[in-house]
């Protein structure tokens, strides 16, 4: 502890000053440590206050200003400041601009495609696939190319060459005698939209009649817009007082068929499968069933009690197929199968087994395509079988 004057050495002298015994009596009570504590600690806090002050205008400068000294004469070298900035001009609302980026690479908007373009089929496309790669409804691709696909996505097959429309619509080849108003009407559309559309090639200035139009047979044209009724390839309503309707079909139509079990209108999976391997319900595409998973072999059960009205081979791409008709307003469709195990006129019940999974007709795989009708209309099958 540092010596500090005590009131005995003051004694008989002069008389202390007031900041003296101020200290005087800090000293007795023990506070001298501690205020000079504070006080060291005040000092540091005004020299960083102080030091921060002088920050800005030590960065004002390149470098330091140095003083040498050479044989008892010194010299003050004189720091160089930096160049004043230029003021900020702000500009006014009618001189204010876009603010360009540099850009490495020129980017030209894309055009628009009037032709038809050829595409082939790869390992693992699908409709679907192939129609969202050109920005196209799937049905498009089936309009495009009929004579390839015969309005079944089924049909798909690698290697096939497809016609790419430029636009949604269909694809249409000009025979002779043809109407405009008649083609224009069936797909839809108006004439103008077929003759204008650039891709077609056609003037309105030398189209002529439109009844007998400056066309050449075999032309094809793109009809933008335009859509028209699938050709169907599934089987048709089947009643049991006359399967036969369905010889058109192939060889599996049955000839007679008598009454038989009657079906509840509940309905069980006809496979133990509940999900899907290809395509689902898609009236859009001409696909008005399910396709469930399954392996080459598996049970496929009777959904519900029925008459079997269809049973044997499918010229239309289903491969093996099963019809039942439930009598009650309900049929049933199972296509592709490997195997059946009933005939026709027979009645079965829920739960039977009908036939097995397999992969024949146009089949990329084994699963069972299944579709259900009522009353003569296709509807959707998850809507009445039992949640998966």
């Amino acid at each position: 502890m540092a010596d500090y004057p005590q009131k005995s050495d003051l004694q008989g002298g002069e008389s202390p000053s007031r900041w003296q015994t101020l200290w005087q009596d800090l000293t007795e009570l023990g506070f001298d440590e501690t205020f000079s504590r504070w006080a060291a600690h005040l000092i540091l806090a005004v020299a960083v206050l102080v030091l921060i002050w002088l920050m800005p205008n030590f960065y004002t400068y390149n470098f330091f200003s140095f003083v040498s000294a050479e044989e008892d004469e010194m010299t003050i070298l004189t720091p160089t400041p930096l160049p004043n900035p230029q003021p900020m001009i702000v500009p006014t609302a009618g001189e204010m601009g876009i603010n360009r980026q540099t850009q490495l690479f020129t980017s030209l908007p894309s055009r628009p495609r009037f032709e038809v373009i050829k595409y082939t089929v790869k390992p693992g496309d699908t409709l679907f696939g192939i129609a969202e790669k050109f920005r196209l409804k799937p049905e498009t691709i089936l309009w495009g190319n009929q004579y390839t696909l015969g309005d079944n996505p089924h049909n798909l097959r690698p290697g096939q060459e497809l016609n790419i429309l430029p636009v949604d619509g269909t694809y249409y080849k000009w025979s002779a005698g043809d109407g405009l108003n008649r083609v224009a009407e069936f797909f839809g559309v108006k004439p103008e939209d077929i003759i204008n559309f650039p891709g077609n090639g056609l003037d309105p200035n030398t189209i002529g009649d439109y009844a007998h139009p400056n066309i050449t047979p075999g032309t094809w044209l793109v009809i933008p817009g335009g859509r028209r009724e699938f050709v169907s390839w599934s089987a048709p309503e089947i009643p049991r007082e006359n399967p036969s309707v369905a010889q058109v079909l192939g060889p599996g139509a049955c000839k007679e068929v008598a009454s038989g079990a009657i079906g509840v209108g509940l309905f069980i999976w006809p496979t133990n499968r509940h999900f899907l391997s290809g395509f689902d319900y898609s009236p859009s595409t001409n696909h008005f069933g399910i396709d469930i998973d399954g392996d080459t072999g598996n049970a496929v059960y009777a959904v519900d009690n029925g008459v079997v009205v269809y049973a044997g081979w499918n010229n239309w791409g289903y491969g093996n197929v099963i019809v039942i008709n439930h009598g009650n307003g309900w049929q049933t469709l199972y296509a592709h199968l490997s195997a059946i195990n009933v005939t026709c006129g027979q009645s079965v019940y829920q739960g039977n087994v009908i036939g097995a999974i397999g992969s024949t007709g146009n089949s990329s795989g084994s699963h069972l395509h299944f579709e259900m009708m009522y009353k003569g209309t296709k509807v959707n099958p998850w809507d009445y079988l039992p949640p998966p």
